[in-house]
């Protein structure tokens, strides 16, 4: 059965408030806090509706009625509109973000600006090494056998290994080595980079082939054998602010959920540019998050996604204003990336 645009501006009317008030809610409230030019008898006969098709139900015989899953999932997909952040929250973002000293500070805040601004759980996962390029090379000499190789990505990550020479290189060598392999990966995917470092071996000459053999190991380790992603967590005692209700009586679950990095790592990775996801209560595929919800998307520099952000919080969430602060942020974050 189709919904009509009343029942729907009835459903929107039930989220609203249930989402504000934690309430249960009745018709006789829908009438007095909405416009909906209908008498409370009619909005009854309208919410009968939407709990025979399973948009809302009632938690107890006394009580109004509150969204299901599918009532919220109704509510993002054709109802919600997104809230534009006020002036307030947008100064407020940039001026969490001002004088940003590398990356790991980007994460940190970004992270607790996520987590402050929507109330709710945050994850940001590091800039991922598989979508990042290579920005320069560096070699410095540690001893006259050993060299540290530093690459720095275009995301700003930074990846450090020995490499171990098979006998002393002299300066004007190492200064070689250096130009030759950044002339070679500057500006290339990581993911594309193996096959252009077997070509630096076999384009060396012979008295020098040890050790770029040396320093190609190393480079393929670093490029091949990537570090696990990284993610930052913020906000969790944010769960307790509706009580455990909002949780189906237990948050035990769902902080079990957030101590595994592979989990969180599913909720907010894997996202084509420009898509916010978010997944409502049975939606996700994880048991333990069943009653929560996740808002998620991609951000990067440009077009280019190289990481992850969103919130978890229970599935009585602002979708809207949640949506509109999860967007604005990655693209601030994104923009951040770009400049630096």
């Amino acid at each position: 059965m189709s919904l009509d645009d009343r029942k729907l501006e009835v459903l929107r009317a039930i989220v609203e408030d249930y989402v504000k008030t934690r309430e249960p809610v009745g018709s006789k409230a829908l009438v007095e806090r909405h416009q909906l030019g209908v008498s409370s008898a009619t909005v009854r006969n309208d919410m009968a509706v939407l709990e025979e098709e399973g948009y809302i139900r009632q938690p107890h015989t006394s009580a109004g009625r509150v969204p299901t899953d599918a009532g919220y999932r109704l509510f993002v997909d054709r109802l919600t509109r997104i809230k534009p952040l006020s002036p307030a929250e947008r100064r407020a973002i940039e001026r969490f973000m001002v004088g940003v000293v590398d990356l790991d500070d980007v994460v940190h805040r970004t992270v607790r600006l996520l987590a402050t601004l929507t109330r709710q759980v945050a994850v940001v996962q590091y800039p991922s090494l598989s979508r990042s390029a290579v920005r320069h090379l560096e070699l410095v000499p540690i001893s006259t056998t050993r060299l540290m190789l530093v690459m720095i990505t275009d995301t700003g990550r930074v990846e450090q290994r020995l490499v171990e020479m098979p006998a002393p290189v002299p300066e004007g060598d190492v200064w070689d080595l250096r130009r030759r392999v950044n002339e070679k990966l500057a500006g290339q995917k990581l993911a594309d980079a193996p096959p252009l470092v077997e070509k630096l071996v076999e384009e060396c000459a012979p008295e020098r082939r040890g050790d770029m053999v040396c320093l190609a190991t190393v480079l393929l380790e670093t490029l091949v054998e990537r570090s696990e992603e990284r993610l930052a967590l913020a906000g969790t005692a944010n769960l307790t602010r509706g009580g455990v209700l909002d949780f189906q009586g237990t948050l035990r679950p769902v902080l079990e959920a957030l101590e595994e990095e592979v989990i969180l790592l599913k909720l907010i990775g894997d996202l084509e540019p420009s898509t916010t996801r978010v997944l409502i209560g049975d939606e996700n595929e994880i048991d333990n998050l069943r009653s929560a919800s996740v808002v998620s998307t991609g951000y990067g520099p440009g077009a280019t996604i190289v990481g992850g952000l969103g919130v978890l919080g229970p599935t009585r969430m602002d979708y809207p204003g949640t949506i509109a602060t999860v967007r604005a942020v990655a693209r601030y974050v994104g923009d951040l990336l770009a400049q630096n």
